[in-house]
């Protein structure tokens, strides 16, 4: 049986609220919820952790558990999964990504139980140009191959040993550094597989993203 992860210790800045990101009011409850109901929905998940600011604890769903989440993204991921009991696999997911679909998740799970990997992570493949330009002057040095690239959301499912070495083997500036955790596993020489993700599967960082989000929910 799994457990599932949610990230959701983000302070929401960008959104320009002075609550918590995940918390957020999105289309009638708050954003942290829709993703906690699709994944109490999956017969494979045991458990829920969520990791959010040590001042939010109290808003965690009905249903799941919650710890302090840390500084950095997957310093919220090590306290969420020490804090899991012993299911594997291990989700991960995203509160800012509220939109994820039950079938997402399930052919994740299955993909990982298929292949054997250490890791997959959704995504889709990526449609605009994409050019590498220096930080200082943004003189443009090259364009990338675009055939070859994919912009990675969540639900993300690990192999537990896999990610469990990952995290601890992990120095403090790479767990900085990390901006997934399947990252974390190709640093350390993991098999990690690309499963194809949904287009409306968006992260939620800006107020436009947010009103974007509530008009998908509204059409379901």
């Amino acid at each position: 049986m799994a457990v599932a992860l949610i990230v959701a210790a983000g302070r929401g800045e960008r959104l320009g609220t002075d609550r918590p990101k995940a918390l957020v009011m999105l289309a009638g409850q708050p954003m942290l919820q829709w993703s906690v109901d699709v994944l109490r929905e999956l017969e494979a998940v045991e458990e829920v952790i969520v990791a959010l600011p040590a001042a939010a604890l109290d808003g965690a769903p009905v249903g799941t558990r919650s710890v302090v989440g840390g500084a950095v993204r997957s310093g919220s991921v090590r306290a969420a999964l020490r804090a899991a009991g012993e299911g594997d696999p291990v989700i991960v997911h995203d509160a800012a990504r509220p939109l994820a679909s039950r079938e997402l998740f399930e052919r994740a799970l299955a993909e990982l139980e298929h292949t054997g990997a250490d890791a997959v992570v959704a995504a889709v493949p990526v449609s605009d140009t994409l050019k590498e330009a220096d930080p200082s002057d943004r003189v443009v040095t090259r364009t990338l191959d675009r055939s070859r690239l994919w912009a990675v959301q969540t639900p993300q499912v690990f192999r537990r040993a896999a990610l469990e070495a990952a995290l601890s083997g992990a120095s403090e500036d790479l767990l900085g550094a990390a901006t997934d955790d399947a990252w974390l596993i190709e640093q350390a020489g993991g098999d990690v597989r690309v499963l194809l993700g949904e287009a409306q599967n968006i992260k939620v960082t800006t107020p436009v993203d947010l009103r974007v989000a509530e008009l998908l929910l509204q059409a379901r």
